[in-house]
């Protein structure tokens, strides 16, 4: 596998990551900008707008149509949150052009297609459709609504607000309800332009690629050329949470399982205790031989599940478990007396060697 990067202009990025493992082509854009409670809302709005059409392809029957002329490509998009800051993805899967039935470029027709979807929306009166923002807000709204239906997802946001209360990353990904009224066609399409000219941007294209000749494509397509070289505004310190006193948050349902979370906020100065924070959440709860499975889960059958997951960008580690309620507080003892495990190396070598392997760290890293 071969990765270059490359800056098409000033705050845009092609990222080329050439690969003959698959017979299909990848091509991504995301764009970045900070996580704030202001924008949130409207950041996770904007893909599902655009998605709806452009200025060529003006429908979504039209996007399908075009999808199915590319041989069934696929088209996808979303909103995410990482670290500070909120990104904005979307997703165009190809046939490579050595696996086509006829000699075409189907490379350079899927990235012009995605450029176009996300650089050249449908508009009217310098706004987006008013239509497509109507259907888009409802179907936000029921989104939002519907955050509580996976209960053990819930708990773990709701552990992350509390955590990062006031700040950034306690925000909900897709924004909040109260402010979905107030959006409209014309202010979010000024956002949108706004965003476009100071945002992060990086375009990702991987398959049995040839860089020039993507880098061609892509400096040449029409909708690239009208942006804007721009200092790109987004957060790239995620420093960790201040000491505190541990706070505990219970919420009540009409459910027989609940769901317990434990988040801890990790202090770390280099790249090498990243890794070692990889290691510790790998041991702890990050596999089917970790302390949280076969002790917490399997020995003393206090949950249906038990692991945990670090955040990198956050530098957090998070415990979840399910559990029976009546079990709350000897899961919350069981699980700290492995987080006591830990601090004394309770763990082998062989942990060690095991879990290096597994996330492909480096020999060097000691985490005794």
């Amino acid at each position: 596998m071969d990765y270059k990067k490359q800056e098409i202009k000033k705050g845009i990025n092609l990222h080329s990551i050439k690969t003959d493992s698959f017979k299909t082509d990848l091509i991504s854009i995301f764009i970045t900008t900070p996580l704030n409670r202001e924008n949130v809302t409207k950041n996770a709005m904007l893909p599902m707008v655009l998605r709806k059409g452009s200025k060529t392809l003006q429908t979504t029957e039209e996007i399908s149509k075009s999808l199915e002329e590319m041989y069934g490509a696929e088209f996808n998009c979303g909103i995410d949150k990482t670290g500070d800051n909120q990104v904005l993805k979307f997703y165009l899967e190809i046939i490579d052009n050595n696996y086509l039935p006829t000699k075409e470029n189907l490379l350079s027709k899927g990235i012009n297609t995605l450029l176009e979807i996300v650089f050249n929306p449908k508009t009217e009166n310098e706004a987006f459709t008013s239509d497509y923002v109507n259907s888009e807000k409802q179907k936000l709204k029921i989104i939002i609504e519907g955050k509580k239906d996976n209960k053990a997802k819930f708990a773990y946001l709701r552990c992350q607000e509390e955590m990062y209360k006031d700040k950034p990353f306690g925000l909900y990904k897709y924004g909040y309800i109260e402010d979905i009224e107030e959006i409209d066609k014309k202010n979010l399409y000024d956002y949108y332009k706004k965003l476009l000219s100071e945002c992060k941007i990086d375009i990702f294209i991987s398959g049995n690629i040839n860089e020039e000749e993507i880098t061609d494509i892509v400096k040449n397509n029409e909708n690239i050329k009208k942006l804007n070289e721009r200092e790109p505004v987004y957060e790239t310190k995620n420093n960790a949470l201040e000491k505190r006193e541990a706070k505990q948050i219970i919420e009540t349902a009409d459910v027989t399982q609940g769901n317990l979370i434990i988040g801890l906020s990790i202090e770390e100065e280099s790249k090498k205790e990243k890794y070692i924070a990889v290691l510790y959440n790998s041991i702890l709860g990050g596999s089917a031989t970790s302390k949280m499975f076969k002790i917490v889960r399997e020995q003393h059958s206090l949950a249906y599940t038990a692991a945990s997951n670090y955040l990198r960008h956050k530098n957090s580690l998070f415990i979840r478990c399910g559990i029976e309620i009546e079990n709350f507080e000897k899961t919350v003892d069981l699980i700290k007396e492995q987080i006591e495990d830990m601090k004394k190396g309770n763990f082998t070598d062989e942990d060690i060697e095991n879990r290096k392997k597994r996330n492909n760290i480096n020999d060097k890293i000691n985490p005794r």
